[in-house]
């Protein structure tokens, strides 16, 4: 007799080798933002998602703000070609990543979702920044 977990054999190991380092490179999580701003290896642009009145309220430190819908080739000019892009919003209910990763990808620009957005930042208990422009770096060092 097999269990529910088994009724289903496992891929084999080389599957879910495959599988995860594909899944890891279009992901990140909150620590690892975290720990490589902590670290000065921000080699990665951060961008909020989220609309401009819920980046002014709270954001996550170094992160600028862009919608999905001013996300142009001409605006990501200020970047280089080759610039990694990190994406957040509210959470794992929000679909703002997705949207802003396919958004991205479509102009020819590399994309990672930060996986847990704003209740992830919340749940590691790292601190947010408040108020400042949509559109500009504050504090990188403020969740330090």
């Amino acid at each position: 007799m097999t269990s529910r977990v088994t009724e289903i054999p496992a891929a084999s190991s080389e599957e879910v080798h495959a599988y995860y380092a594909n899944r890891l490179s279009r992901e990140t999580d909150c620590y690892d933002v975290f720990e490589s701003m902590k670290a000065g290896q921000m080699d990665f642009v951060l961008v909020d998602v989220r609309s401009e009145e819920k980046y002014r309220d709270a954001h996550v430190p170094g992160a600028i703000h862009m919608l999905v819908g001013k996300m142009t080739r001409s605006r990501l000019e200020a970047w280089p070609q080759d610039t990694l892009f990190v994406v957040y919003c509210a959470g794992p209910h929000c679909n703002g990543t997705d949207k802003a990763a396919r958004r991205l990808s479509e102009l020819g620009r590399k994309v990672k979702v930060m996986i847990g957005g704003m209740t992830g930042w919340a749940d590691e208990g790292f601190a947010y920044v408040h108020g400042g422009e949509p559109g500009s770096v504050a504090g990188v060092n403020a969740a330090a």
